[in-house]
């Protein structure tokens, strides 16, 4: 056992300390460059998207947010992750349908991305349906349940005392006083 696994815990937990996994190797989050061009194509890719240059019929008039770009460590390959308005309406959007069609148009998307976006090889792309708003609109239900609520109010200790008894801490849990006698109880 190692010194820190006795200490029971790791030192540092900056962002650049990583996780070790079943394989040995450590992950480590994306580095700066890679949220850097992670958020570069992300505004490029709201910007081609909001021109409506898309001829596909799924996509015709469809307003998508882009929330998110992850891309790889080499640069090559980037997942955007997408909202489109009116998901809070129960049916207003075919979420599948969307996704499938952005998927399909992704060539187009690469090639206006090269043009917009300083990069030597421009990343092959894939979209996905950002699910944490769906995820946070759960915890926000889950916390306004009636039961979850009672569970996170304080909890204050039931009044079982009269105003003229001492509680029992007073004279200690053992029913001793402070000195170490009897509570004068004979």
């Amino acid at each position: 056992m190692t010194r820190q696994q006795k200490s029971g815990g790791k030192r540092g937990g900056g962002a650049r300390d990583g996780a070790k996994h079943g394989s040995g190797e450590v992950r480590r989050g994306p580095s700066q460059r890679q949220l850097r061009v992670g958020e570069e194509m992300r505004h490029a890719l709201s910007r081609i998207i909001a021109r409506d240059e898309l001829s596909d019929p799924d996509l015709a008039r469809q307003q998508v947010t882009v929330t998110a770009v992850d891309i790889s460590p080499d640069l090559r390959n980037a997942v955007a992750y997408v909202v489109p308005f009116g998901v809070a309406v129960e049916g207003a959007v075919d979420t599948v349908t969307l996704i499938k069609a952005l998927n399909r148009a992704a060539a187009f998307f690469r090639g206006q991305l090269s043009r917009e976006v300083d990069l030597r090889m421009s990343p092959t792309l894939r979209f996905r349906l950002d699910e944490s708003f769906q995820q946070a609109n759960r915890i926000e239900a889950l916390l306004h349940d009636p039961v979850v609520a009672r569970d996170l109010l304080p909890h204050n200790e039931p009044a079982e005392h009269s105003a003229g008894d001492a509680p029992e801490e007073a004279a200690g849990r053992d029913g001793k006083d402070r000195d170490g006698g009897d509570d004068g109880a004979a």
